[in-house]
């Protein structure tokens, strides 16, 4: 079906005449409609008259095609489906800039159109011929009964489907021609209430509806029939049921089939299998899950546990404890651990992200599920987000961003959008919800979408002036409804116990022009992982690797639909996030040399300044994936089939080498039956801790396993998790600052190399000892564990015992 004409094709103003059997009214109509177009050429340019015959059993057909005029164009249907299937069927013929649609009867004058084509003058996408607003007059009236019906039912309507319209089924109507292509095509309804599911349409997607006074009068031959108010009721109570068309369906499956591919390797059995290139991601999120739930069953506050850091403990909400999911999925974990919640929330999550993109694709953009399905399958399974699929579930777990995008356009409509208010409270609810999900993510987010607002008043600045004021007051509303929700986790955050302003994380955290057009470590085809990990700060953060074919092809995309302001918005959103994600220092290619990028402007600002900036580039993901929807929508319309074929091969080609493989995973270590069979209830008493050698720290982690394998009976020392770097300095670090023991374990472990132990060494080492409460000092089996306990058997003065699989140092003998 097409929905969009070419350029070589398109007409100033289509007019759309739906038929069913109207020999007697369809002639005098087309007479009268071509005599004003005539007259009237200097204003309207180029025309057409499409007739959609809705299995007329009269002459209507002859009436068109007799007439051997090349502007009137027939469109057929082989039986009687309805008003809706007629006009769906007219309008995907369409070739006009604007499309006048108007019934065959002409109640509404043809020269009314002037009027309505004001309204678009002045920035409306659709002009309503209105019987019901003040300045429009009625010449011959229906019969009571008739009137009575259409108030009850315009009432109705305004009431359940369509607000701020007061008549929505006057039978003439302007619209802009490539929106309201979109419009119907995804209509659904045959019969009359398509009218008000295309006026529904247009306010769900922000596109301004005016409401115009008109002449009208009552014609006769009225094709409305007692029953077809029933059905017009049964079609009113079907649109506000939203129903999953099979095409939706399957899109679904597909996402989850893809999701579960990628985590093939650890689906079955996550409680024994290790995401390889996790790193240490995946000890600390599950211990996330394990003691979010642990504090919920036991009525204590989800926002810190002591449990880690000891004696300080860990400020969960200052952490990516993720509690929007978290805190629900007690019971999963209770049940059935951390490992497994942890495997849902992360295989789910994906493919309910990529749902949301789609959603919004084919809400927003085009209406194809085809070009829909591909670009949300960019923007969630994008390189950048496989990478974070090793354990970064804010990073994966997006579906609330693609939903406060579509919110957010809402608020852009203004008076037009008369559920404002509405929208407002729903988008502060959604912020609130995903502060809870991730607040880096929605930094990102609000951050493309300034670059976004940017771009399209840059390219539209009547309609973004228009915008604005709306806007404002629908952010004041949502901020209003969001902050009070909010505002006590984000003063625990930031201000409560171990809470830190920011983290510096150091050199070598930006993109490289290189990294964004190399391929990712986990690309099936062209992956290559030594040249993935030197461009990038690990396996987790590939945060480009977009591919130079993906990158020229987004080009070529660009400059075919340059004239879109969409396109031209999008493109500007993927360039700046990607030029931001260099830094504050761009390496010039090939030059050897350094600029100043303009992410220098934006370092020091408060929340900024603790993003890692080659994060920034997965701001492209979702607007390439929009693009690429665009470019697939516009080849779908195509006549030549050699033009789709040859689109869709160069599409295919660039998308090709970033087909992931299913993500590493190996068996994960036993852990030890000191803590599995609950040995170490022996060694540690109500308020001591347990102290790993060496401790838990960002490199190292397996100690977090251990703990959520023992039920978190123990908390211990050191740790994975952010925190203050010290009582003075409240900049933040991963880790703890290190004392003299867990310093010195450290270097032992790292080395190899004996300490030095003397007397100094064992006093600083009773001084830690009692700092973090210490029950017993505990050593697994592990790489050079040799030489780290005989480290510990000199600084504690005795040697250890095994027991259950482990070394451990009694701290209780001989006090």
């Amino acid at each position: 079906m097409r929905l969009q004409a070419t350029e070589a094709t398109v007409v100033d103003l289509s007019v759309v005449i739906p038929a069913y059997n109207e020999e007697r009214r369809l002639g005098p109509t087309l007479d009268t409609v071509i005599r004003y177009l005539h007259e009237s050429e200097d204003r309207w340019g180029t025309w057409e008259i499409v007739i959609a015959d809705d299995g007329s059993t009269d002459a209507t057909r002859e009436i068109v095609t007799l007439r051997h005029d090349p502007r009137l164009r027939l469109i057929t249907s082989p039986g009687n489906r309805g008003k809706g299937h007629a006009l769906r069927l007219g309008v995907a013929a369409s070739r006009g800039r604007r499309v006048l649609v108007t019934d065959a009867d002409l109640a509404a004058p043809v020269d009314e159109l002037e009027q309505l084509d004001k309204a678009l003058a002045e920035g409306h996408a659709a002009a309503v011929g209105s019987r019901a607003v003040p300045g429009s007059t009625l010449g011959d009236r229906q019969h009571r009964v008739r009137e009575l019906l259409g108030t009850a039912g315009n009432l109705l309507i305004r009431g359940t489907t369509v607000r701020g319209i007061r008549d929505t089924q006057c039978g003439f109507k302007l619209f802009d021609g490539e929106k309201v292509r979109t419009a119907f095509a995804a209509s659904r309804v045959d019969g009359w209430a398509i009218d008000v599911e295309v006026l529904r349409h247009f306010q769900r997607a922000g596109w301004p509806v005016a409401e115009v006074p008109v002449h009208w009068s009552h014609q006769g031959g009225s094709k409305v029939r007692p029953l077809d108010y029933l059905r017009f009721l049964r079609d009113l109570v079907r649109l506000r049921i939203p129903v999953l068309r099979p095409a939706d369906a399957v899109v679904t499956a597909l996402f989850l089939t893809m999701a579960v591919a990628l985590y093939s390797g650890r689906l079955f059995d996550p409680a024994h299998r290790y995401l390889t290139d996790s790193l240490q991601d995946q000890n600390q999120w599950e211990w996330f899950f394990a003691v979010t739930a642990d504090n919920v069953a036991h009525l204590r506050n989800p926002l810190f546990s002591d449990l880690q850091g000891v004696p300080d403990g860990v400020n969960l909400m200052a952490n990516t404890a993720m509690l929007g999911l978290s805190v629900p999925l007690t019971p999963v974990t209770l049940l059935f651990g951390p490992a497994v919640t942890l495997n849902l929330v992360m295989t789910l999550g994906l493919a309910a992200t990529a749902a949301a993109w789609y959603w919004l694709i084919v809400r927003r953009l085009v209406p194809q599920r085809g070009a829909a399905f591909a670009g949300a399958t960019l923007a969630a399974f994008a390189p950048p987000m496989v990478s974070h699929a090793n354990a970064h579930p804010n990073f994966v777990v997006l579906f609330m961003i693609p939903l406060i995008v579509d919110r957010a356009l809402r608020l852009c409509a203004g008076p037009r959008n008369t559920r404002a208010t509405r929208d407002a409270v729903i988008l502060g609810l959604m912020a609130a919800y995903q502060l809870f999900l991730g607040e880096e993510a929605l930094l990102l987010a609000a951050l493309g979408m300034l670059l976004f607002a940017a771009a399209y008043g840059a390219v539209r600045p009547r309609v973004a002036r228009e915008a604005v004021r709306p806007l404002l007051r629908g952010l004041a509303i949502a901020a209003a409804v969001c902050l009070p929700l909010v505002v006590y986790p984000l003063a625990w955050q930031f201000s409560g116990p171990q809470s830190y302003t920011h983290i510096d994380h150091g050199p070598g955290t930006a993109n490289t022009v290189r990294a964004l057009l190399t391929f990712a470590e986990r690309s099936l085809l062209a992956g290559d992982a030594d040249r993935a990990n030197a461009l990038s700060l690990n396996p987790t953060e590939q945060n480009a690797f977009y591919g130079w074919p993906l990158l020229l092809l987004a080009l070529a995309i660009t400059v075919r639909l340059w004239r879109q302001p969409a396109v031209r918005a999008l493109a500007f959103t993927a360039a700046g996030a990607a030029v931001l994600s260099l830094g504050a220092r761009v390496h010039v290619p090939l030059t050897g040399t350094e600029v100043p990028g303009p992410w220098a402007l934006l370092a020091g600002l408060p929340l900024l300044e603790s993003v890692i900036e080659s994060r920034v580039a997965m701001i492209c993901a979702p607007a390439l994936g929009m693009l690429l929807a665009l470019a697939i929508g516009r080849l779908a319309t195509a006549r030549s089939l050699g033009t789709q074929y040859a689109g869709l091969l160069a599409i295919g080609l660039a998308l090709l080498p970033l087909v992931p493989a299913p993500l590493k995973s190996e068996p994960r270590a036993e852990v030890p039956a000191f803590f599995a069979a609950g040995t170490w209830k022996a060694y540690v008493r109500p308020g001591e801790s347990l102290v790993p050698v060496p401790l838990p720290e960002p490199t190292a982690a397996e100690a977090l396993h251990w703990q959520t394998a023992a039920d978190l009976g123990f908390p211990m020392p050191g740790g994975y998790f952010n925190g203050p770097y010290g009582d003075g300095d409240r900049s933040g670090v991963y880790g703890v600052p290190l004392r003299f023991t867990a310093s010195l374990l450290q270097d032992v472990r790292e080395t190899g190399v004996a300490a030095v132990i003397d007397d100094r060494a064992r006093a600083e080492t009773r001084e830690d000892l009692a700092y973090w409460r210490a029950g017993a000092l505990v050593l697994a089996p592990q790489p050079r564990d040799g030489v780290l306990r005989a480290t510990v058997e000199k600084l504690v003065g005795r040697p250890g015992k095994w027991v259950d699989g482990v070394w451990v140092w009694d701290l209780h003998e001989g006090s």
